[in-house]
């Protein structure tokens, strides 16, 4: 039987079905004989890439990817990368310029993946993000790469472009030494490009700016240039002219990279120190810091304490993102990595906060602080069974985007939920979406609102208040007119890149919104760079929708933060049948409360249902009724069993009924269905 047995492997072995490919993890797996060829033939193709990318990358002058032979090696040492060989940065642009694309194109190159991998923007891991066709989050990659023999470990951060998701990129170049400043060779310099670019020099990063898109027809890369000389000062000699598309230039990026950004400034002799730039929550190890090591080395299985919190963990596991995670054994001063130890929620993983060895001491590792909320909305459960679990995912929500706030709330009408701030309307949207798709949640949300300043005049507040300013997002906390001295309404910067022909257009439209032009630049004869003061309540509904539908899609907005204006503001209440409803008022411009009173009005008459009694609908300023809409009552023919007879027979009948209708009127109850509330509320 043995003897049968090993003739049967021998044959088995001279038709060479056996699978010993070295790149095989399963090394002399047997394969079926229908299954030998296509295997044989696969394995031959396979070889002959290797081959051929072994060959490239021999014949290129010093520069290229590492071999996947390697790879475990560089994990083993790669606490022992020097400093002089690290470079730390992130590729900055407008909205929808190539960033996520041009990322794709390093990791491709640099060989963290394969280039048949069948998935596009790698990065973008978020489903919202495919969906969108946006990224929204700041992604981390670590990649080697080989330059002039020498190996060089290039921590890249691919970050949004929208300006609701300016934390990120603010975030994120708290970790870095330099920016690819990306720039679309048709569309050019766009409002977010010179944002990025001016928050980047603000922190005094180095530039290095590349052109994309330039394989397309209608690309004008010489103006595009003309255009970064004029707004930035930048050579146009120094420019990079890519496709990451196609991968045209892309490791001329690398190269400049290397050359130009400079080592990061870190003390690799002195205690352990580092930065958390980035968190999020993994459902089997907790909060998950991504950390930018500034001094000292840390290892696993160290203890590590929060300079801001002063509670100490221990280090479970420590790895980095290559683009998948990768576990190491330790991470030295310049590195980014990721690790695991036992944080639990958003109030012990705290973004710029500085973590340190235990029993040491520590000075904070930078400046870095979010940004303020500017749009305001409340989130409330579906029902108040789910109240605890829309708490659990909102906790988890905040761990990985720092720049949403949470207060608790109530309302009479949606019941228990919470206050939510955020940086813009699409923030707020994003935030909700992954809500529900990431963790199964169902949030009401309401319209969005923001937040005013209040300078109160009654003796009697300003004790109770402790101070004379009041902040105030909720209208049904506004106090009474006659206590209020003075009124102050958020305003922002923006700015706008528009064709001019459109210019009379969105001049029309700032107006509207009541902006005031600051300042007015050609960029060159077919463009111009506008700036105008905006009231914040103005633009963050359909503002930037407005502006793309005139502008057929060309002109681009950013806007910042441009503190408080002296306005008028009044409170508009909503009464029904005379009784005021608190959940329906809403804090407006005195020059926009009649033309928001209509509107409200004639939505509630279509929401609220008929009713035995008539229904006024009134909305009022103080005493003084704007806007006013009836529901008309449910009524009975009682005349029906008449058949003839005199006239006032039928008038009788229809006078009792009268009578009857306002005596129901003085005390009977307007119902109010929740789903009107939740339709009125939301957005």
């Amino acid at each position: 039987m043995h003897k049968t047995l090993s003739i049967r492997w021998s044959l088995i072995q001279a038709v060479g079905i056996v699978h010993s490919h070295p790149a095989s993890r399963c090394k002399g797996t047997v394969l079926w004989p229908w299954q030998a060829a296509c295997s044989w033939r696969k394995g031959l193709s396979t070889t002959n890439r290797v081959k051929d990318a072994t060959a490239a990358s021999e014949s290129d002058s010093g520069s290229g990817s590492v071999s996947e032979l390697s790879q475990d090696a560089l994990l083993r040492d790669f606490a022992k990368i020097p400093v002089e060989r690290i470079r730390n940065f992130s590729i900055i642009a407008h909205v929808d310029h190539g960033k996520s694309t041009l990322a794709d194109r390093l990791l491709e190159l640099t060989g963290a993946i394969s280039k048949n991998a069948g998935q596009h923007q790698v990065l973008d891991s978020l489903q919202v993000e495919r969906e969108r066709g946006i990224t929204v989050k700041a992604q981390t990659a670590s990649i080697y790469y080989k330059y002039k023999e020498e190996l060089y470990l290039l921590n890249l951060i691919d970050t949004p472009g929208h300006v609701d998701f300016s934390n990120e990129v603010s975030r994120s170049l708290a970790a870095c030494d330099g920016v690819i400043l990306l720039v679309d060779a048709c569309h050019g310099v766009q409002a977010q490009t010179v944002a990025n670019y001016h928050l980047a020099k603000q922190r005094n990063l180095t530039v290095v700016p590349v052109l994309n898109k330039i394989d397309i027809k209608h690309a004008n890369p010489e103006q595009v240039c003309h255009d970064l000389q004029l707004l930035f000062g930048i050579d146009p000699a120094e420019v990079l002219k890519v496709s990451a598309k196609l991968g045209t230039g892309v490791a001329q990026v690398l190269e400049r990279v290397i050359e130009l950004i400079p080592a990061p400034t870190v003390d690799r002799k002195s205690a352990f120190r580092a930065l958390i730039f980035d968190s999020w929550f993994d459902k089997y190890r907790g909060a998950l810091n991504l950390i930018y090591v500034l001094n000292g080395q840390l290892e696993q299985g160290q203890d590590i304490q929060s300079l801001a919190t002063k509670k100490s963990y221990p280090v479970k596991s420590i790895s980095v993102l290559r683009p998948v995670e990768c576990g190491v054994a330790s991470l030295s001063a310049g590195q980014v990595g990721l690790i695991a130890c036992n944080m639990r929620n958003s109030k012990e993983s705290i973004i710029g906060d500085t973590i340190h060895l235990k029993n040491q001491s520590a000075s904070a590792a930078g400046s870095y602080q979010p940004q303020q909320p500017l749009v305001f909305a409340g989130v409330f459960p579906v029902d108040q069974s789910k109240h605890v679990a829309l708490r659990s995912a909102i906790e988890k929500m905040v761990l990985n985007d720092s720049a949403v706030t949470v207060k608790v709330d109530s309302s009479p009408a949606l019941g228990q939920g919470w206050r939510l701030g955020f940086l813009g309307l699409l923030h707020m949207e994003v935030f909700c979406q992954r809500l529900e798709q990431e963790h199964g949640a169902e949030p009401i949300i309401t319209a969005p609102s923001v937040t005013y300043r209040l300078v109160l005049g009654n003796p009697k507040m300003i004790r109770q208040q402790g101070t004379d300013t009041m902040d105030i997002s909720n209208a049904a906390l506004f106090p009474d007119p006659s206590s209020i001295r003075e009124y102050y309404e958020p305003l922002v910067m923006g700015t706008i890149i528009t064709p001019t022909e459109y210019v009379g257009q969105i001049i029309g439209l700032c107006v509207e919104r009541r902006g005031l032009q600051q300042s007015s630049v050609n960029i060159d004869e077919a463009r111009i760079l506008m700036k105008y003061v905006l009231p914040l309540s103005e633009i963050i509904l359909d503002f930037h929708d407005r502006l793309k539908s005139i502008s057929s899609g060309y002109a681009s907005f950013s806007y910042e933060d441009n503190g408080y204006h002296l306005t008028h503001l009044v409170r508009l209440d909503i009464h029904l049948n005379g009784r005021p409803v608190d959940e329906l008022c809403r804090i407006v411009h005195s020059s926009k409360a009649t033309g928001v009173a209509r509107h409200m009005v004639h939505k509630l008459k279509d929401l609220i249902p008929k009713q035995m009694v008539q229904i006024a609908i009134q909305a009022c300023v103080g005493s003084k009724v704007l806007a006013r809409e009836t529901i008309k009552a449910y009524r009975k023919d009682v005349t029906a069993k008449l058949y003839g007879g005199d006239v006032t027979r039928r008038m009788k009948l229809l006078r009792q009924q009268s009578e009857g209708k306002k005596k129901m009127r003085l005390f009977a109850n307007i119902r109010v269905p929740h789903e009107t509330f939740i339709n009125v509320l939301k957005r």
